[in-house]
């Protein structure tokens, strides 16, 4: 328990410094009022409006995506949640968000990427220190504040200093050795982060939060220039394939399809915010799932658009700040029907990484299949002069009545097919 002490010690010394030295005015706020709340994540400047009682580990990952940050026993025991703050480790389960305006975070995401592993994350592999995962990312943060401010520490020393950490599946054994083989490697200092500050921020400022809120771009993400995109050759993630109704007549319906900045629009969630000429351009996006919400940022091609099939092929790419990454190929084809309207198909082929790719299959499918729907609905409402409707985020119950309806709908056709 030492390096827990320690780090609580820390952490309260440096509070009292910055009250001593900045106005000690207090802030009072409504129950259900919205702080904002300026910080560095990572390198990366950040926005998060949050309610005065969220925490920074809940800020971290519900409204930044960084779920690297794990929540264990959330009373500042385990040490599962520990991050850097203004260079020292702390609890992230203990600190309210609106506590580190200003602060600086580093979490597990910055201390390296899977092409790039910081020294520590090598180590832990090596000497197979961890097998569920769930207290490494606390064991690794917890390992660089100590050989950060205590560099050539002894080995025999390590059991004790790193005893703020608990794991319940490694022994401890395989831990200490990834650390002392570091601590020995690197006598006189663990080297930084590696994903912190030197490379450039897919969304630089990410003001997150609040249901439906954008996130705010800078204007050289938007003229950066066209990507080279590329989608990945091996399995899609999922396959999503729907069929959908539009009362307008084909000729109607294919003028929205043709204006590619009216057809972004029918997209729940999407915008363009540059336009690179030659059918490529790059856009903003943004996906609610109850409480996880995601920003996209990437760019887009029209590879086919054959007004004679009424065919439209579309490849995209895209990463959120997770560093959860997609990868899209969307076809879509319209069909006249004999009753004068239109049908609309819609097969997307999807390749997902990081954070969006832990939802299930099931909940991708059932998730893509709704945004669809409303993509023609709006489509035939904009073909009527009518204003494209933004769908509301996805609540938790909206969520589940989802998988509901899509597992009743299986489950009949099975029964149906087998009869």
């Amino acid at each position: 328990m030492t390096l827990l002490l320690d780090q609580a010690a820390s952490v309260v010394d440096r509070w009292r410094r910055r009250r001593e030295n900045t106005d000690s005015a207090v802030t009072r706020c409504e129950a259900d009022e919205l702080l904002r709340v300026d910080l560095t994540v990572n390198g990366r400047p950040a926005t998060v409006h949050v309610a005065p009682r969220v925490t920074l580990a809940d800020a971290l990952r519900d409204h930044l995506g960084l779920t690297g940050t794990h929540l264990g026993c959330e009373h500042g025991v385990c040490g599962l949640c520990t991050v850097m703050v203004d260079g020292d480790a702390a609890r992230s389960c203990l600190i309210l968000a609106c506590q580190v305006d200003g602060s600086e975070i580093v979490t597990v995401e910055g201390m390296g990427t899977p092409t790039d592993l910081h020294p520590l994350q090598e180590s832990f592999g090596a000497h197979h220190a961890l097998q569920c995962g769930f207290c490494t990312p606390g064991q690794i943060m917890s390992a660089y504040d100590l050989l950060s401010s205590e560099p050539g520490i002894e080995a025999e020393e390590l059991p004790d200093r790193l005893s703020g950490v608990l794991c319940r599946c490694t022994g401890y054994r395989n831990i200490v050795d990834a650390v002392a083989d570091i601590a020995e490697q690197f006598p006189q200092g663990v080297p930084g982060p590696r994903n912190c500050g030197h490379a450039e921020p897919r969304l630089p400022r990410a003001s997150l939060g609040g249901p439906g809120t954008p996130a705010q771009l800078e204007s050289a993400e938007a003229a950066s220039g066209p990507a080279d995109i590329a989608v990945p050759s091996g399995e899609p993630t999922a396959i999503v394939v729907v069929d959908t109704r539009a009362e307008a007549p084909i000729e109607d319906i294919w003028e929205i399809i043709e204006d590619t900045q009216t057809l972004a629009t029918c997209l729940p969630g999407a915008e363009i915010i540059a336009d690179f000429g030659d059918d490529q351009y790059k856009g903003r996006m943004r996906v609610s799932l109850g409480p996880v919400r995601l920003a996209f940022l990437g760019d887009v091609k029209i590879l086919e658009r054959d007004e004679t099939t009424h065919r439209v092929k579309v490849i995209g790419q895209a990463a959120d700040a997770s560093s959860g990454d997609v990868a899209a190929v969307v076809d879509l084809t319209a069909e006249s029907r004999q009753d004068g309207g239109t049908d609309l198909r819609a097969v997307a082929e999807l390749h997902m990484v990081g954070r969006i790719a832990q939802f299930g299959r099931g909940l991708v499918n059932d998730v893509s299949t709704d945004m669809f729907h409303q993509f023609a609905a709006n489509i035939d409402a904009a073909s009527r002069g009518e204003a494209p409707v933004e769908a509301a985020p996805a609540s938790a119950l909206s969520i589940m009545f989802t998988l509901i309806r899509s597992r009743i709908r299986t489950l009949v056709r099975r029964v149906l097919g087998r009869n």
